[in-house]
Order: structure tokens, then sequence, then C-alpha cells
């Protein structure tokens, strides 16, 4: 990863909320001087970070199905200080520690990561969602298994968001979507859908 390729996603942080901005820049610095090269091209970028973030704002309880290196996870969590995420994921990768360490206390107490599969739903994990992020094997069948079982447990007005509508690499995305019918907006790899009240 070059540094200014680094440089360009820091400058990035500055739409999203000042906690959060921070996070972001810690974790970059610290992946770069690990040369954890894995953790800086699965992040989602900051650009679509900022828009997730203001999808997300008001929602209390958060889901987020794909914790990868838990960056997103930590960024929903610190950009709220009111606010619980779970974030499921079926692979705990080695290097999540070392991001999770940038946590203060209090807000490490906020975030639950959860061994588990988005498309076996919310089980007895929540009661009532606000916000639903779906990132994960980006596959149309497991998207669309997703999304079925945990509509019910999105709350009206709630918001589903999913990342990689339109990257070329993750056609099943767009399929998902496509075949569920939904409709809602579309900014820069995400898609975003909001539950009627």
């Amino acid at each position: 990863m070059r540094f200014g390729s680094v440089v360009a996603q820091l400058r990035a942080t500055t739409r999203m909320p000042i906690r959060a901005s921070l996070f972001f820049m810690r974790a970059m610095w610290r992946a770069w001087r690990t040369n954890d090269r894995t953790s800086i091209r699965s992040a989602t970028h900051p650009r679509e970070l900022a828009r997730l973030l203001r999808a997300a704002r008001g929602a209390q309880n958060v889901v987020e199905v794909g914790t990868g290196m838990a960056w997103t996870a930590i960024a929903l969590t610190v950009a709220d200080p009111t606010r619980q995420v779970t974030s499921l994921d079926t692979w705990e990768r080695p290097e999540r520690d070392r991001y999770l360490a940038l946590l203060a206390p209090r807000d490490r107490q906020r975030l639950r990561l959860v061994d588990g599969r988005g498309e076996d739903g919310p089980g007895n994990l929540v009661d009532s969602v606000d916000f639903l992020f779906i990132d994960s094997s980006h596959t149309r069948e497991e998207t669309v298994q997703t999304f079925e079982s945990w509509r019910d447990a999105v709350r009206p007005g709630g918001t589903i968001a999913f990342h990689d509508y339109g990257n070329p690499d993750y056609p099943g995305v767009r399929e998902a979507i496509e075949e569920l019918g939904l409709r809602g907006e579309e900014s820069h790899l995400l898609f975003v859908w909001r539950k009627p009240d």
C-alpha cells in the first residue's frame, strides 16, 4: 500500500463524525505501520463509511453482518455514544484485536462481536433493530437469505444498508436487491432501503 493512498483515505475521513474519523485515522496508521495490507484493502472506504454513518444517524440498535477487521463496527459504535452495535461473522480474523484495542473501555462495552451467520437471522441476539448493515459474502443467495431472515427484526421506519452494490466484483448484491424488488437510495457502493412505517 502506497503512503499516498493512505493519505488520500485519511483526508476522506473529514466527512465522518469526529470520533469515527479519529478511530479510522488511528486504525489506518496502525495498519500502515504494521504492514497490514489486508485490513487496509478490506476496510470500508472512508467515503462509503461516511455515507453509512449518515444513514445510521439516530439508530440506537445496530447490527452488522460481516465483521471483517471490525473497522466499520467500531466506527458505528464510536459515532454515537449511546448506540449498541452487534456484529456477526463466522471467521475471527487475527488482526481484529489490534483495532479493538483502540477502543475506550466504555465504547468496547457497547460493541458485541458474535460468531454467527447473517442468514440465520437474529435468533435471540436482539429484539429490534434500527439499522442493519449487510456486508458478508456478497452472493445473491446469501444476501437474499440474510435480508429475509432479518426483515421482521428491523423496526418500522428502520434501515437496511447493503455494501458493494454496483461493485462489478460482487454482482450478487445487485442481483439480490433486484430479486427482492427493493426500492432505495444508491450512493457509492451502498444501497440503502428504509422499511415502511
